[in-house]
């Protein structure tokens, strides 16, 4: 006959092999039989989070705090408490969550000696000031808690404040010292030191950290770990929605696109499964993304508004939709305002190469010139080789548009080179695509010809529909050696001031503002290095630019 301490031993035994599915089953049906004490309901509790099921492990951690308290272990009510305020945060209830940080304040307080749940409320404290913005005050927090973990030896607490310390040093300006703090953390992941939650909380941290500051080599490292970790306890829940859309963006990075989209469309379906969900949005973003590359407007735009209804910043993604529909203004005002928005340098950096190709899209070289410069800056604080290549590619991109193309072809094989060794092909073929306009500005039409070919043969591949028609329009169009490096729009727009239009007539016919035509106009004649319309519209007869 089974008894119930038979049940509870089998319990404790799935647990211990984290057989999540089977610990919850048999240490609930324990409980069933009678109330279990603190310390299994802490199991339970655990066990609940990890499979799914959070109002469950809410409840049950409530519970189990209530025992606590029955059995005078104010310390353990503590620490169930910290976990309690913890999971709500992580779901976004955060007036639940301070009740539960109020109550563990409160009972530290009663207790008369030092103890290690002082250093679990210094985490929290360094979280609270991370999300204000205030990295020094959070630096402090954690260094704190660090100091508590180290002197109680509580491998938990030391992981969870080392990777708080880590995060915060980075916006700091110390990215090499908060890389070096998370790679210790990551050593007693490896090593299988920390608890089973304490392990997930770590591997999608540090990933998300990596991605922020555009580290893609221990991205990709450490999201194929986390994905080991994650398939060998198959009932896991919590962790491998996050996994399955941190390994779609190092997908669709690495040019397996329909992969990708899978990928991302499972990780929003295991994240929708739980409300508070972050990672739905990044998800549902991702998508947009891949349709935008595919050339898939309409499903792009729609992506696009559920990942803004759920809370994602569609931007820069919209705007390079807009761009590609030829809606240039729309873009231009729509990138400008969000970078208007953000001072955090990791951000910035997500947008200002969108930020630079739609300033020279839309004629503002100095713009474009800023947000290179900018960008360029942001690369070798980071120092990241990813954000390297892109400042190179936005640089080239900038050079080539003020007419230099020879100073162009430099930066953009660098740019090329460290696509290349990221295994980033999409972005690779686009710089092939601008080495392409150099070799073209400098009269090397056979280069430009080869160029042009191998950046075709990528975008066939990947299925970039709007970058293979552009590369065929190129490829279609005579020689431009003589149009010293004028855009399309600016062709246009000088067409029409050769015409005889107005400024304003012009602005009508395109579409555009007068202030942009006045800009594109002012862009023309300082390429063309003439003074004056009447010089500018000589230039281009002479030139065949008509």
């Amino acid at each position: 006959m089974t008894t119930r301490l038979d049940v509870l031993a089998r319990g404790r035994q799935a647990y211990e092999r984290r057989a999540w599915a089977d610990a919850f089953a048999l240490l609930s049906e324990a409980d069933r039989a009678d109330q279990l004490a603190g310390e299994d309901l802490e199991r339970l509790a655990t066990v609940a989070y990890l499979i799914g099921r959070d109002d469950d492990g809410t409840d049950i951690g409530t519970r189990a705090y209530q025992a606590y308290i029955r059995q005078g272990s104010t310390d353990r009510a503590a620490r169930g408490a910290f976990w309690l305020a913890f999971g709500l945060l992580g779901r976004g209830e955060h007036a639940r969550a301070a009740g539960w940080v109020a109550r563990a304040r409160r009972l530290i307080d009663e207790v008369p000696q030092a103890c290690v749940e002082q250093g679990y409320l210094l985490f929290l404290d360094g979280l609270q000031s991370e999300g204000a913005g205030d990295a020094t005050a959070a630096t402090s927090s954690f260094e704190r808690a660090a100091d508590v973990a180290e002197r109680f030896g509580d491998r938990d607490l030391e992981a969870l404040a080392r990777l708080g310390l880590g995060g915060a040093k980075i916006p700091l300006g110390e990215t090499a010292a908060g890389m070096a703090l998370l790679d210790e953390v990551m050593v007693a992941v490896a090593a299988d030191e920390l608890s089973p939650a304490v392990t997930g909380i770590v591997y999608c941290a540090v990933i998300e950290v990596c991605q922020e500051i555009f580290d893609l080599g221990r991205a990709r490292q450490w999201t194929a770990a986390l994905t080991r970790w994650c398939e060998s306890q198959p009932d896991l829940v919590p962790y491998r929605g996050q996994c399955l859309a941190h390994r779609a963006e190092i997908m669709q990075l690495h040019g397996a696109w329909q992969d990708a989209m899978e990928e991302s469309q499972r990780a929003g379906e295991r994240l929708s499964q739980s409300p508070g969900r972050p990672g739905v949005g990044m998800a549902v973003y991702l998508q947009a993304e891949i349709h935008r590359l595919r050339g898939e407007i309409s499903k792009a735009e729609d992506a696009y508004r559920r990942a803004s209804q759920i809370g994602r910043q569609p931007q820069p993604g919209l705007a390079l939709l807009r761009l590609a529909e030829g809606r240039v203004e729309v873009a231009a005002a729509a990138i400008r305002r969000v970078l208007d928005e953000v001072a955090d340098r990791a951000a910035r950096s997500r947008l200002l190469a969108a930020y630079v190709d739609i300033m020279l899209a839309d004629g503002d070289l100095l713009s474009a010139r800023a947000g290179a410069d900018e960008l360029a800056q942001l690369a070798e604080a980071l120092d990241a080789p990813l954000l390297v290549a892109t400042a190179a590619q936005a640089r080239g991109g900038v050079l080539l548009a003020e007419g230099d193309a020879q100073a162009a072809l430099i930066a953009l094989r660098e740019g090329w080179a460290l696509w290349q060794d990221l295994e980033v092909p999409y972005q690779a073929a686009r710089v092939r695509v601008q080495i392409g306009l150099a070799c073209r500005q400098l009269g090397d039409e056979d280069g430009a010809k080869m160029e042009l070919d191998a950046a075709r043969w990528v975008f066939r591949d990947l299925g970039a529909e709007l970058d293979l028609a552009s590369v065929d329009a190129l490829t279609r169009k005579a020689p431009a050696s003589t149009a010293r490096g004028l855009t399309d729009r600016e062709l246009e727009v000088l067409r029409l001031v050769a015409a005889g239009e107005t400024n304003r007539a012009i602005a009508t016919e395109l579409f555009l503002s007068e202030r942009t035509v006045d800009r594109h106009l002012s862009n023309i004649l300082a390429k063309l290095g003439v003074s004056s319309r009447t010089a500018a519209t000589a230039y281009a007869y002479k030139h065949m630019l008509l």
